[in-house]
């Protein structure tokens, strides 16, 4: 084996999570799963506070699946690829609401 296939295998393993980090972000996915279900079927809250938990747990089950599995802020290029993804979530955002927003307001559909 060559001496830069070598350093190249190594420097892809190494972006690799142990298997401790792998186990945190399961039982994390878990739980952040487990908790709006219970909500959901023990009908706990108001319907608007039942929405809240599914998304803020839907936001942070996001979160976990990025840090853990995915390993976004690993690697030499960490900061571009969070600057990436929060250009990509600005974008999303912004064409749901303008979507919501030209549905809502449509006055030739009326």
């Amino acid at each position: 084996m060559s001496q830069s296939n070598t350093h190249s295998h190594d420097a892809h393993s190494g972006s690799h999570g142990s298997l401790k980090s792998y186990v945190i972000g399961f039982i994390l996915s878990i739980v952040l799963t487990i908790i709006p279900l219970v909500v959901i079927m023990n009908h706990m809250f108001s319907e608007t506070a039942r929405i809240a938990v599914i998304l803020i747990m839907a936001i942070l089950q996001f979160a976990v699946q990025l840090a853990f599995f995915m390993h976004l802020k690993e690697g030499e290029n960490a900061r571009w690829n969070i600057m990436a993804l929060v250009l990509g979530l600005i974008i999303l955002l912004t064409i749901v609401a303008g979507s919501i927003w030209i549905m809502t307001y449509n006055q030739v559909a009326h």
